[in-house]
């Protein structure tokens, strides 16, 4: 399947968990999922599978994996279901706030969330819409206060437990988490119907006085920090491009005409994984934004040459909507604008202007 692997050493065993589980689930039902949505029984093999956890501490029943192993776990799930790959990406972030957090929200959240019991999703991407503030947090009788739409949240109906912020009048971001479920003060909008990816099950939040108690707080931090940590998070290019990148020059493998074209791409690709997973590993994460970006650019360059290499390859079938080849090419263009920010964006917008 044109997969890279993380060290010459013999994979760790959540690698080879996520492998299997791409072989014997994801691909095969890739294309219906894509249709018809992720279903439960995906979500369960996730939480069986130890792979909520592969970044977890140790102590709280989590595999406390390197990075490295985080990173390939990734491109393996992207590569062969990115719905599924994208419901679960969400879990890491809460798990890491909650690994980092005091308290009763650690007490009650962590474990389960490591041990693969309960799955949670993030409703923050639109703290980065300022000075727009989509969703005000106010304090209130021992509590917070939401109000505001969260314009995008993935994983409706498949999430146990959602990551929820709102700026308050300290122009501080206050994190925490909640039910992901209709309730008092939230509104879930039907799911959105999206050129890639509507599988994720992905909707419109309106909140309009949904109340959490003070101990459900995981995190409040000036909206400039959580800024400043945020940007080189998205300037460092994500390993689902490269899983998408490799998936599609795997079709190709067989193929006698694609041959020569699988090998060019394939080692452009391995040399712009290596720089980028290099940079991401610096220890300053505010240096090099520049470079990164440029990878970052690149990177989406490559796997949008491998999936039309693989749609090209098809021929006609590729437009059918049982193909791989077309699937992998809607995903990563979904790809494109995931995460994206005001710097991602100018940045990809020069490169492919060639400024």
């Amino acid at each position: 399947m044109g997969r890279m692997t993380s060290s010459p050493l013999a994979p760790h065993p959540l690698v080879l968990r996520a492998r299997r589980l791409a072989d014997e689930l994801l691909v095969p039902h890739g294309e219906r999922v894509d249709q018809e949505g992720v279903p439960a029984g995906h979500v369960e093999a996730l939480k069986r599978s130890g792979l909520l956890g592969v970044s977890a501490p140790a102590a709280c029943g989590g595999a406390e994996a390197p990075v490295a192993v985080a990173r390939e776990v990734a491109e393996i799930l992207a590569g062969a279901c990115c719905a599924t790959w994208f419901v679960q990406t969400q879990h890491h972030t809460p798990v890491k706030l909650l690994s980092m957090a005091e308290g009763p929200v650690r007490e009650e959240f962590l474990r389960p969330l490591a041990t693969g019991e309960a799955l949670a999703g993030i409703a923050y991407a639109h703290v980065r819409a300022f000075p727009r503030v989509p969703v005000r947090a106010t304090a209130e009788r021992g509590g917070w206060r939401f109000d505001g739409v969260v314009p995008w949240y993935t994983g409706w109906g498949l999430n146990d437990v959602m990551l929820l912020a709102g700026v308050n009048d300290a122009d501080e971001v206050v994190f925490a988490c909640a039910g992901a479920r209709e309730q008092p003060g939230m509104h879930a909008s039907a799911p959105m119907r999206l050129a890639a990816l509507t599988a994720a099950r992905t909707v419109t939040l309106t909140l309009d006085g949904l109340w959490l108690d003070e101990d459900a707080v995981v995190l409040r931090t000036p909206r400039e920090e959580f800024a400043r940590v945020d940007l080189p998070k998205n300037t460092n290019a994500s390993p689902a491009v490269f899983g998408i990148a490799y998936a599609a020059l795997g079709l190709l493998d067989g193929a006698a005409e694609a041959e020569e074209t699988a090998d060019t791409l394939r080692g452009r690709i391995d040399d712009v994984r290596r720089q980028a997973y290099e940079l991401a590993d610096h220890p300053v994460p505010h240096e090099h934004i520049e470079e990164r970006l440029a990878l970052k650019t690149r990177a989406y360059d490559l796997m949008r040459a491998a999936t039309t290499a693989a749609v090209v390859a098809g021929g006609g079938r590729s437009l059918d909507l049982a193909s791989r080849a077309q699937r992998l090419a809607r995903e990563g263009m979904f790809l494109l604008v995931q995460g994206q920010t005001t710097e991602v964006r100018r940045a990809h917008l020069g490169a492919l202007a060639g400024a």
